[in-house]
């Protein structure tokens, strides 16, 4: 039994006071797990943009004090009541959209999008009382996707966390939290191309590599990449280790990677992606996507179907 476990824990965490202010490093007080909540302890987190959005408070109702972060890996410190799958000093990944294994979505096989456990980036507070674990001087901190983990100890609804096997480096596999899984899972669970397809990514960051790997353990023959950045070839490389070709099109300060590209077909494809968007920001996901695939319908030339990801 954890010698903490029931107590008040005092820690570091990154604080963000205010919307664009530099986070601040402060020493907080972290309350002790209640009714189906565990606490963590966080060894390794990783930055994802989505805490940076929110942390501008661009687009949303900005909600501080406030701890972010929710790609991260730690054990288990403590667990509240109800709580029997978890003990202390399991390995765990906090995942921000969770799983109450009861509501219509967690039984479907075609959805994730549970009733209770849900990503909700309003809320800054625990489900069961509405009430904060974090505090400083007696006033509450808010928490961020029901995570939280720039924090050296956080509070999460037991739903919410992955038990992991123990041999797996936490400082690695951290990032299954967030940015993998939703490339992989996205390829995988929604695109799901078929074996010998073709699939092309549009930005070749954490989330379009995992994409790009789910395209590979899917079969496809060919994965074309796409990005504004040059030096994304050399992780492209380095992740698939087999050749990738220099830029074969460079259009508008965008580059394609691919073994082999059907003549004509890149500049279509990059033209209407930055035509009428401001130099590559998207401005309507979906008509954007609705021209991608004009593109794509109009190019004969290509054997097996193309399968768009972006």
């Amino acid at each position: 039994m954890s010698s903490t476990q029931g107590q008040v824990i005092k820690c570091k965490a990154a604080v963000s006071w205010e919307a664009g202010k530099p986070l601040v490093i402060e020493e907080v007080e972290v309350a002790p797990p209640q009714k189906m909540e565990v606490r963590l302890k966080i060894l390794f987190t990783s930055l994802c943009h989505t805490d940076v959005y929110f942390w501008e408070a661009k687009g949303q109702t900005p909600l501080f004090p406030r701890i972010f972060g929710h790609e991260a890996g730690g054990i288990v410190e403590s667990v509240g009541e109800g709580v029997t799958e978890l003990q202390p000093g399991d390995h765990v990944l906090p995942v921000f959209t969770g799983e109450c294994k009861e509501c219509r979505h967690c039984k479907s096989s075609e959805s994730n999008m549970c009733d209770l456990l849900r990503i909700n980036t309003d809320r800054g507070v625990m489900i069961s009382d509405g009430k904060t674990r974090f505090s400083k001087d007696g006033k509450p901190i808010y928490h961020f996707l029901g995570t939280s983990t720039f924090s050296e100890y956080t509070v999460v609804h037991v739903g919410c966390v992955a038990k992991i096997n123990p041999a797996a480096p936490l400082d690695k596999v951290c990032v299954l939290s967030c940015g993998i899984s939703t490339g992989l899972g996205a390829t995988l669970n929604v695109a799901k191309p078929t074996k010998g397809s073709t699939v092309a990514v549009f930005g070749l960051g954490a989330v379009g590599l995992a994409a790009a790997e789910g395209a590979r353990i899917a079969g496809a023959s060919r994965i074309i990449g796409i990005d504004l950045n040059p030096n994304r070839r050399r992780i492209m490389t380095s992740l698939f280790k087999r050749s990738v070709q220099s830029p074969v099109s460079f259009f508008n300060g965008c580059f394609l990677y691919e073994s082999y590209v059907p003549p004509g077909i890149s500049t279509e494809i990059l033209s209407v992606w930055l035509s009428g968007a401001g130099g590559g920001e998207i401005r309507d996901a979906q008509s954007w996507f609705s021209e991608i695939n004009k593109a794509f319908d109009n190019d004969e030339r290509r054997e097996p179907p193309l399968h768009l990801h972006g």
